[in-house]
């Protein structure tokens, strides 16, 4: 699970980058820069949602006591 809330970050972190290229580089009207964005959102949402079944299931714990 610890490895999809990587990719899942990863993924938000190169949406917003991508967007950020398209914002500065795209001289036509497309909208890539509002798809990046929207991926981006998207993975943001799904991954709260992640984070939020995981606590709730018992699988992900908030501060580990170390051993």
């Amino acid at each position: 699970m610890k490895i999809l809330i990587g990719l899942l970050l990863i993924g938000a972190i190169g949406s917003l980058f991508s967007g950020l290229f398209f914002l500065v580089k795209d001289t036509s009207s497309s909208d890539r820069t509002a798809k990046a964005m929207t991926f981006r959102v998207g993975f943001s949402l799904v991954l709260i949602l992640l984070v939020i079944i995981l606590l709730a299931t018992g699988h992900l714990e908030l501060n580990p006591t170390p051993y």
